[in-house]
């Protein structure tokens, strides 16, 4: 007569429960901490005016929720100085003769700055809101802080096309900006003269709009480095001075194998 093998015991509910339990904490704890990590980011601002809410000193910051993405978005879109950017972005336009077909003089100029602003609250809000929630990237800019000033280099510029995945932490495409950038250029084609829009132009200004961001991170890297020197301020609170510790600490470990 064939043996036949006892089967294992099956879960106890009980344990399921409270597997259950501890995975639904966790999530509560994970939320809690981005949360006040949000809340450290939403102060930030390069010179006390220029704002940085979408820079983080923290190498393991929390992964942030859907929610926590768009509101963190929806904050910088609405900051005064994005409204004082466009007036400014405006003038730089009307001075260049550009987007003829809105006219000139005081008209022109507020036809230009409400696209303008168009411009930033739509990029900012796809590309690091709906975008990054819907395909579970992180939107933020994570500040190296340390190593060869050529090595930061790189690390900022590539970061325009690359970004930390919520649940790997681990680098991949950075799909939420280079399409929001797109999709942002392809809703500006129903506010922008007909002269000055079209497919080519859209996909020409996405792909520019994604390099001048490698730029802007490359200012939000050093920035710090800048403050300190000439401002006596340090912007990180001593987070730059623990990753050179860990860094550092690394290295040896690396060369003690």
């Amino acid at each position: 007569m064939a043996r036949v093998e006892a089967l294992p015991d099956a879960p106890a509910p009980q344990q399921a429960a409270e597997a259950a339990s501890a995975r639904s904490q966790a999530d509560q704890d994970q939320r809690a901490k981005a949360a006040q990590e949000i809340k450290e980011e939403e102060k930030q601002r390069i010179a006390g005016i220029l704002p940085a809410f979408n820079t983080s000193y923290r190498a393991d910051a929390a992964p942030m929720t859907a929610g926590q993405k768009i509101s963190l978005a929806f904050r910088s879109a609405v900051d005064p100085v994005t409204f004082g950017s466009s007036f400014l972005v405006a003038g730089y336009h009307e001075l260049n003769d550009d987007d003829s077909g809105f006219g000139w003089g005081p008209e022109g100029y507020f036809k230009r700055s409400g696209a303008a602003y168009l411009d930033s609250f739509n990029g900012t809000m796809i590309g690091n809101g709906f975008l990054p929630a819907l395909l579970h990237q992180d939107p933020r800019y994570f500040r190296l802080g340390h190593g060869t000033a050529m090595h930061r280099t790189l690390y900022a510029l590539a970061t325009a096309v690359i970004c930390k995945g919520d649940k790997s932490r681990k680098w991949q495409p950075n799909i939420s900006n280079v399409g929001g950038n797109i999709i942002s250029g392809a809703i500006s084609n129903l506010y922008y003269p007909s002269s000055d829009s079209g497919v080519e132009l859209t996909f020409t200004n996405g792909l520019i709009v994604t390099a001048e961001g490698g730029v802007g991170s490359l200012f939000q890297e050093f920035w710090p480095d800048i403050s300190r020197k000439v401002l006596h301020r340090d912007p990180t609170h001593g987070l730059d001075a623990q990753a050179r510790a860990e860094d550092a600490a690394r290295k040896r470990n690396l060369a003690g194998q």
